[in-house]
């Protein structure tokens, strides 16, 4: 990017980030060493560049396109010449191991997506509008395989929920979710909000990753719910220092349960929970995230398994030790 003829900054796409780059194994395991390889060659041309030279990538913070996503959206040739850990592999080699085992785990919808983008998604004219249901429609549709989706806060959800619902608070990372814990996206998806809670914003979320099969959201919400005679669920919340470590699923990315976790508690990714269930069964388990988010939704994957006793952790490790005064773990 030049400004009246002096270079003012670099668009790096997805290529070189914020104290990483791009991974390289979206596109398939098979793909990704040879898209590493093509990555060094690229990152080796951004740093011919004068380190002051801005860098505006694509990816910021959280996103599951980076290897080891940090905070910051920019950054300059020099800083990165000088902290990208990527940066500092010795060699061409060295950089492909370094970046394949920074790759943490990621969506199924991140596989398939990319050619739904490429036929074009259907045309949205208007704001999308979701159709009030009744209990009894909701009902009829889940014993279709409809899955009923709780996007209401943490608290709320946990006080009394639709039993077999999947917990996925509303917020930025909402699409993320619905992607990676429902994988068919032709399945219809029943949404269960707060009166105050954007229902639009919870179709464009839906839309932006796939998922135009939206049934409906559930008219007068859990109050009328349970007033139509409907069965409700209820799940505990736990403050930090109420809870035992060993009982704690920790269902965080591999590397964030890394850098501090609490003794004892295991990790199972959020994405990897369903598939682990079974082995959790006929025991107690608290789960736990950073905040409380993650945490719900992971209760309400056990809970759709079959699971009882299963509780949610409010806050996360930082929350834990300073009630409880005990350090945390790092590493594996």
């Amino acid at each position: 990017m030049l400004d009246a003829g002096q270079l003012a900054g670099v668009f790096t796409g997805g290529s070189l980030l914020v104290g990483a780059a791009a991974r390289t194994d979206l596109a398939g395991p098979r793909r990704a060493e040879p898209l590493a390889r093509a990555q060094y060659a690229s990152l080796s041309r951004l740093l011919t560049l004068p380190d002051p030279t801005p860098v505006y990538p694509t990816h910021g913070a959280g996103s599951f396109c980076s290897a080891s996503p940090g905070a910051e959206r920019t950054t300059t040739i020099g800083r990165e010449r000088a902290c990208n850990p990527l940066l500092a592999a010795g060699d061409e080699d060295a950089f492909v191991r370094a970046l394949l085992a920074s790759s943490g785990s990621f969506p199924d919808y991140f596989l398939w997506l990319p050619e739904r983008n490429r036929r074009g998604p259907a045309t949205v004219h208007s704001d999308p509008f979701l159709i009030p249901l009744t209990a009894g429609q909701v009902r009829g549709l889940v014993a279709e395989g409809g899955q009923v989706v709780d996007v209401r806060p943490v608290a709320v959800y946990a006080a009394g929920h639709i039993p077999g619902s999947l917990a996925i608070p509303l917020r930025g990372a909402f699409a993320t979710w619905l992607g990676w814990l429902v994988p068919d996206p032709g399945i219809p998806v029943i949404i269960v909000a707060g009166s105050d809670q954007d229902l639009a914003e919870v179709a464009w979320q839906a839309l932006k990753v796939g998922y135009e099969n939206l049934a409906g959201a559930l008219a007068g919400g859990m109050a009328a719910w349970e007033a139509a005679g409907e069965p409700a669920a209820a799940t505990p919340l736990l403050a930090p220092g109420q809870v035992d470590p060993a009982d704690v699923i920790d269902v965080r990315q591999a590397s964030e349960y890394a850098a501090g976790h609490l003794p004892g508690a295991a990790s199972i990714e959020l994405g990897g929970l369903a598939e682990a269930a079974a082995g959790l069964a006929g025991r107690p388990v608290v789960t736990m995230c950073g905040h409380g988010e993650r945490a719900a939704t992971a209760a309400s994957v056990l809970e759709r398994a079959g699971h009882v006793g299963v509780a949610i952790l409010q806050g996360g490790p930082a929350d834990w030790a300073d009630a409880t005064g005990r350090r945390l773990e790092t590493a594996a």
